[in-house]
């Protein structure tokens, strides 16, 4: 009976110490995942966790950028990890952290020399950019390593190591930058062989000032403007209140084909800096504002993109209030610029200067882009209040939303409001 009871709880012993080891054991780390996404001011904003000198991580909000090689960050991030910072009079820089960790995925950042800081005063430490909630960007040199796949249409973002993720959809060669993985589509507009960068991080698309003043002049039906708004409006620059906008009918890249394409022309320089970094002669690129039906994948290590058609509804982009905006680093909006509909300001009351505090009572301040925006959308006709301060003084303002930047046919048809979706 002892020798009994001895083996009994030897064995319990046993199984004990068996489920603890295994309860110990690693777990494989996932070879692909699929996070949500938040399209704000049609960026992909998603959860990145960064390493801490603890051992533990912190959730921020990263931006998928893949035209654009350079590692960025706020110097709120920076401090958190413990980043060696160093700043001159005009930017910050540090050493890159090991890894961040998307999904339960640990990205290894071994390919970036460093990360770019912008100089910020403290109540401007934790942006990235003023009007992001992104702390941190995925750039290219990093993306480049994975199988890419951006689902407009689902709001989904999945990375998988290199063959894990199957494309579907009509695909094509694309060239790829071995320095720094920028994506070069060769496509087609008007019968004209063009190179165009496919970038899911602008939110905008843009062609250089040759290609688009030779469309603009041969179809001069094609709708335009001038003034960046809505989703044009970028950053809020001193000139993008000038930028011209045109309606492309069609974009063509291998059997895709993508129609009514808005983009807004680049300075010569703006050119040159895109082709210098894109290693190839380029027309411009295609943002996110023409990829919004679609699953679009990028396969870096065979030089492919796939685009799977997810939705065939077509949301208005531009029926708006004509302003031009400019995030500030304090959390105000200045408006820099008001558009003109049908030869008139769209806004006569409103001047460039003023702040825009309000819309239909809901505060601006500290939102992103993407956030106000929305508040700024809406069906012809509508009217918006708007509460503007100028000199330190508020009043109100009546603001009609337009349909802006498109054809009378486009004008007499309903539209649905796109739906949004910010976290």
């Amino acid at each position: 009976m002892r020798f009994c009871s001895a083996l009994i709880a030897l064995v319990l012993v046993g199984a004990a110490y068996a489920q603890d080891v295994s309860k110990a054991a690693p777990q494989a780390e996932p070879k692909s995942v699929t996070v949500p996404i938040t399209l704000d001011h049609n960026r992909i904003v998603i959860d990145v966790y960064l390493p801490l000198p603890d051992g533990s991580t912190r959730r921020v909000r990263g931006w998928v950028d893949n035209g654009n090689p350079d590692l960025e960050m706020s110097r709120r991030a920076a401090t958190l990890m413990g980043l060696n910072v160093t700043c001159d009079d005009k930017a910050c820089s540090a050493p890159p952290p090991r890894e961040i960790t998307i999904g339960g995925m640990k990205i290894p950042l071994a390919a970036v020399k460093e990360v770019k800081i912008p100089l910020k005063p403290v109540t401007a430490a934790a942006l990235m950019a003023p009007g992001m909630s992104a702390e941190i960007n995925l750039p290219s040199t990093v993306l480049r390593n994975y199988d890419v796949l951006v689902s407009f249409p689902d709001r989904e973002f999945t990375l998988g190591q290199r063959d894990t993720i199957h494309f579907r959809g009509m695909s094509g060669k694309v060239l790829v930058n071995a320095g720094n993985g920028l994506v070069q589509m060769p496509s087609k507009i008007d019968g004209k062989n063009y190179n165009l960068g496919l970038d899911v991080g602008s939110s905008f698309s843009f062609l250089s000032g040759e290609v688009f003043d030779k469309i603009a002049t041969a179809h001069p039906d094609w709708p335009h403007m001038t003034g960046a708004a809505g989703n044009a409006n970028m950053w809020g620059r001193d000139d993008e209140p000038k930028w011209k906008l045109l309606r492309v009918d069609r974009v063509q890249y291998g059997p895709v084909f993508l129609t009514g394409v808005a983009a807004a022309s680049l300075s010569s320089d703006e050119s040159a800096f895109l082709a210098k970094r894109a290693g190839v002669a380029t027309a411009g690129l295609l943002g996110s504002n023409a990829l919004l039906n679609y699953r679009v994948g990028i396969d870096y290590a065979h030089s492919m993109a796939y685009f799977e058609v997810g939705t065939t509804f077509k949301a208005p982009d531009f029926d708006i209030i004509g302003l031009t905006l400019r995030p500030e680093d304090d959390g105000r909006f200045t408006i820099v610029g008001v558009g003109e509909f049908e030869g008139r300001p769209s806004v006569p009351e409103v001047q460039a200067g003023d702040h825009l505090v309000a819309v239909d009572s809901i505060p601006v301040p500290d939102s992103t882009m993407g956030q106000v925006w929305s508040m700024l959308e809406g069906q012809p006709g509508q009217e918006r209040k708007l509460t503007i301060e100028r000199a330190g003084k508020q009043f109100t303002v009546a603001a009609k939303v337009q349909h802006f930047l498109g054809d009378q046919t486009d004008k007499d048809e309903p539209k649905e409001k796109p739906k949004r979706n910010y976290r």
